[in-house]
């Protein structure tokens, strides 16, 4: 369990630094990272850090095709560990 835990905090923070970064470069008009490379930070858990950058640096939060992955992804995790959950009950 400490494995996930510290896999989730090094992706998460990770995620974070990469939407602030993302930002940065954005406002300087600099070569950007791929919309693809922060939503598979995203898929790989990296789900609340990119949304507090989001949220913090107000970055994304008006593209809505962006916003549409990002949610998609928050579905299908909740999706997921609902599953895992229920499967560990039975």
């Amino acid at each position: 369990m400490n494995l996930i835990f510290y896999f989730l905090l090094l992706v998460n923070v990770l995620a974070f630094v990469l939407v602030g970064y993302d930002k940065i470069v954005a406002q300087k008009n600099r070569r950007r990272i791929p919309e693809t490379i922060l939503l598979t930070i995203v898929c790989f858990g990296g789900t609340v850090g990119s949304g507090l950058a989001m949220l913090l640096f107000r970055h994304k939060t008006s593209k809505t095709s962006y916003l549409l992955k990002f949610w998609l992804i928050v579905i299908l995790q909740i999706m997921a560990i609902c599953f895992v959950s229920l499967d560990y009950k039975i």
